[in-house]
């Protein structure tokens, strides 16, 4: 298969490239101006990084994706399952300050031409979604926590509440710490259906795994009603990309965020 995510510019690997006037991908840790541990595309005003240099890197993308960063929306994570529809008077939020984020929300969905959604990662899961025919399109923030308590699921119960279909919703699983990299004890693992836990985990003693947190969140969405021939997963991995991309376990926290997005030119 060949990968989904294609390093089209120096910021940026993109998706859904097939799709007519949908701009998608996650940006790279490169072409920013951010210093170091943060360098040098660092999109995340929520670590120690400077608020002006974390701006003006966000400029960068908007500029070069085509769409204002002043109609671009971003929630706060709070590694919850909470989703929100974005609607004309959230355009803005989150961009310039953290405080003014959508309270709550991991979860972003729109069919609004001209709008962003972005969300923030160094090795949670990035899950996009888009229903060609109907417009609906999402961005899901998915961490361990967002993962076992369903982020999946909530994203596409709500899109087809919406008006997406469950037959053409296709959902990109992006790139995240593999499995290799991402050993979990049992207050992780008491937390995956039963059913599922031989597929994800591979036992490394009596109370750890590793978690395959990209084919967790496959399954989950199958589970959730999603075709087979819909969902679809990166080989990317955060951790082993260190030229390319973030890491908040390789880099032991001190790192910077890569910025997913999805959204309608026109």
């Amino acid at each position: 298969m060949s990968e989904l995510f294609q390093h089209t510019t120096k910021r940026q690997l993109t998706c859904f490239t097939e799709i007519p006037n949908l701009v998608c991908g996650l940006t790279t840790r490169q072409g920013g101006v951010s210093e170091s541990p943060y360098d040098s595309l660092n999109m995340g005003l929520h670590v120690k990084d400077r608020d002006e240099d974390v701006i003006k890197n966000r400029k960068l993308l908007a500029d070069e994706v085509g769409i204002p960063l002043d109609r671009w929306v971003m929630g706060e994570q709070v590694h919850g399952i909470q989703v929100r529809r974005v609607e004309e008077d959230d355009l803005g939020k989150g961009t310039v300050t953290l405080e003014s984020a959508v309270p709550g929300v991991d979860g972003l969905i729109t069919n609004q031409k001209n709008t962003m959604m972005a969300a923030f990662y160094a090795d949670c899961v990035p899950l996009y979604f888009v229903d060609p025919t109907s417009g609906w399109i999402g961005i899901a923030h998915a961490g361990w926590k967002g993962t076992v308590n369903g982020m999946a699921k909530a994203m596409i119960d709500q899109l087809v509440a919406e008006g997406a279909s469950i037959h053409d919703l296709k959902m990109t699983i992006g790139p995240c710490i593999r499995s290799q990299h991402y050993e979990v004890d049992d207050r992780v693992i008491s937390h995956i259906p039963s059913e599922l836990r031989e597929e994800v985990l591979t036992p490394t003693d009596d109370h750890h795994a590793l978690l395959d947190l990209k084919s967790l969140n496959r399954s989950l969405a199958l589970q959730a009603g999603l075709e087979e021939q819909n969902v679809q997963m990166t080989s990317l991995d955060t951790y082993e990309e260190e030229r390319l991309l973030y890491s908040h376990r390789r880099d032991q926290g001190k790192t910077g965020r890569m910025l997913g997005y999805i959204g309608w030119t026109s």
